[in-house]
């Protein structure tokens, strides 16, 4: 039987939040039975533990996006290590840099980047890290100051296939999302052709981007999930079951992950 883990959802967000109990049941169904909660800042990071303690399956990480990185002063940082230390905990991120739309000053973001990379370090997580038009800046924090990391995955990677080249060469994981299914995402299936199976993961980073061909459903939600990795088995010349098999066992192991409970 097929099984696929969504690596990056936010189940603690609306309106996915006030149904989470259909929306799991509609990804076992589709064959997406394990989820990571991706947390987002001091509260949703909490939200995320509570959620995740509530299903053997589920999973939650621990962090303060970039856009809030103003926010994220000494007290917030003590607190996300704390938190890290639950068993449910999995990953530190996301994390990262975004240039897109600074909604926090970069040397903001900068000094919350690499705090949680120490975060990350002291606590032997991996790290989950987001970059938006800052891949540059996000390599040479990572080069400085990533050395000791459990693991290091470039979630929702948008970058080119050069970029997946360089975080590669690093030993890094890269995921992708429904974004690699759109029809102008030519670079992103690029991307996804040099990155080799043992490094790949797949997530829907939902409520946001629903994948081709169910582009327009609004949310997204972990059962949407099999169209994302639909495409990357073809990108990749595989059978979608193997591509499955492939990205399973790679997010199970770079997230220590416990034998799935599915029967």
């Amino acid at each position: 039987m097929m099984e696929l883990i969504d690596t990056h959802c936010h189940l603690t967000f609306e309106p996915l939040a006030g149904d989470v109990a259909a929306v799991v049941e509609r990804s076992r169904a589709a064959g997406v039975s394990r989820w990571i909660t991706v947390g987002t800042s001091r509260e949703d990071s909490r939200k995320a533990i509570e959620l995740a303690g509530q299903y053997d399956d589920m999973y939650a990480t621990v962090g303060i996006h970039p856009h809030d990185a103003k926010s994220a002063d000494a007290g917030a940082l003590e607190e996300l290590k704390r938190l890290g230390r639950s068993d449910k905990v999995v990953a530190v991120g996301e994390t990262g840099l975004d240039f897109h739309y600074n909604f926090s000053k970069q040397p903001d973001q900068r000094r919350v980047f690499e705090a949680h990379l120490e975060i990350a370090r002291e606590l032997n997580l991996p790290v989950i890290v987001h970059s938006r038009s800052a891949f540059a800046e996000t390599m040479e924090i990572l080069d400085r100051s990533g050395g000791g990391l459990r693991g290091v995955v470039f979630h929702c990677f948008s970058g080119s296939a050069e970029e997946a080249r360089l975080v590669l060469e690093r030993g890094y994981y890269v995921s992708f999302t429904g974004v690699v299914t759109f029809k102008n995402a030519e670079k992103s299936r690029e991307a996804a052709k040099v990155v080799p199976l043992d490094r790949l993961m797949v997530e829907t980073d939902c409520p946001y981007m629903s994948p081709e061909p169910v582009r327009n459903q609004k949310p997204n939600e972990p059962a949407l999930m099999v169209h994302t990795a639909r495409l990357l088995a073809q990108v990749k010349g595989l059978e979608l079951e193997d591509l499955a098999r492939a990205t399973t066992e790679n997010a199970t192991t770079f997230f220590n992950l416990p034998a799935s409970t599915r029967v």
